[in-house]
């Protein structure tokens, strides 16, 4: 279902930098944003090749406060499918998620109750596929994220080279690979990525068997 490189990325440790704190009472609670996991399935898998859809959304409740702004609740299920790169295998996900709306006008409050909880839903049905998509987060008993921000291979936090980059690594990109920034590395990603190890070695990269990726430091591309 899922290539060598995705299975590479999915089994990584989350990157800190992502994770968001916010108080509810006096628990401090981590989360992902919801567009930092959508842009993370869009590097992941590909912006062709997952998608989701509302399977229910429905109001649970409806108030006002002491301050007589409204208070709605939605509720929302929400189905996810992942394709391979052929589009010839899929897998489904689904989960349920909540959302609030306070505001001072009722379609306001409806607004933000129902893109919250369809938000909610999208990033729990998400979670099932591993840590880069929270996973983590929702185990108190461990802490799956990377102690160290600066060490190999923090994903999502990828950007294709610039044209103005110091080296040229057309080459590479002629080969059908990707040379990309993680945290504070170069790496590279691809297809049938060993088959060209000679090439990209012989532009500087090295082969990390931990996380099973070509990576080169940042300081090396500057130098």
């Amino acid at each position: 279902m899922f290539n060598d490189n995705q299975i590479a990325i999915l089994n990584q440790e989350l990157d800190g930098n992502r994770v968001k704190t916010r108080e509810k009472g006096n628990i401090n609670l981590s989360y992902l944003e919801g567009f930092d996991v959508i842009e993370t399935a869009n590097k992941i898998f590909g912006y062709g090749n997952w998608s989701y859809s509302i399977t229910k959304l429905e109001q649970v409740s409806q108030e006002q406060n002491q301050n007589q702004n409204f208070v709605v609740c939605y509720k929302a299920i929400v189905n996810v499918i992942v394709h391979d790169n052929g589009h010839l295998k899929q897998i489904h996900r689904e989960d349920v998620g909540t959302g609030t709306g306070i505001a001072k006008t009722l379609a306001d409050a409806h607004e933000g109750a129902s893109k919250e909880a369809v938000t909610d839903a999208l990033k729990r049905a998400l979670r099932t596929l591993g840590n880069q998509f929270g996973l983590s987060l929702y185990d108190k008993t461990k802490n799956h994220q990377s102690a160290n921000n600066n060490k190999h291979y923090n994903q999502p936090q990828n950007q294709p080279m610039q044209n103005n980059t110091p080296q040229d690594y057309s080459q590479l990109t002629n080969l059908g690979l990707t040379v990309m920034h993680q945290g504070q590395n170069l790496v590279v990603i691809g297809e049938n990525i060993f088959e060209k190890k000679n090439t990209i070695k012989a532009h500087g990269f090295r082969w990390d068997g931990a996380s099973k990726t070509w990576y080169k430091p940042l300081a090396q591309q500057a130098a």
